[in-house]
């Protein structure tokens, strides 16, 4: 009789060992379902475009597209080498910059106004001190101001940026 008690519960044990399993592995399909449901939504043909998830609307939209036609082009200067508006007089400024234009067109009006340039970055140079390039924030302003006063020279908007090839304040 004994036995007979032990095999019945025995079963019942395997009996539950086995639901589990059957409800474990439910669930984990459940979930592999859902989360592939999830990436079809959210990632897949039916997904809203970059600008709707960005909530850019109109113009912003157009900015935020890479154009095609922008091939920059990179225009090298020769070295200025200035002293700087220090109190002491005794600090100079050795750069070098590269010009970035928008196309082939404007590099022939850089290389045209090559005086005007030179003198306009001169004079912005002589005007800074040791203190205002020493920092990061003052050499990205350096950088932004040297594109205002190129872009007054060669037309607005035609010069993009500028690269500091050597930067080097003794």
């Amino acid at each position: 009789m004994a036995k007979k008690e032990a095999t019945p519960v025995e079963e019942d044990g395997k009996k539950g060992g086995k639901v589990k399993w059957v409800i474990l592995l439910l669930v984990l399909l459940l979930l592999a379902g859902g989360g592939g449901a999830a990436y079809w939504f959210l990632m897949g043909p039916g997904a809203a475009s970059e600008e709707d998830a960005l909530g850019l609307e109109g113009d912003q939209a157009d900015r935020q597209k890479p154009k095609a036609e922008f091939v920059p082009e990179i225009v090298t200067l020769e070295p200025f080498v200035v002293n700087l508006a220090d109190p002491l007089g005794r600090r100079f400024l050795r750069m070098t910059l590269d010009v970035e234009v928008l196309n082939r067109a404007v590099i022939a009006d850089v290389q045209r106004n090559n005086s005007r340039i030179r003198d306009a970055v001169i004079l912005l140079l002589a005007g800074k001190s040791f203190a205002d390039l020493a920092s990061m924030e003052g050499k990205i302003t350096l950088k932004n101001q040297i594109v205002e006063r190129l872009n007054q020279i060669v037309g607005g908007g035609r010069v993009t940026n500028v690269y500091f090839t050597e930067f080097v304040v003794q």
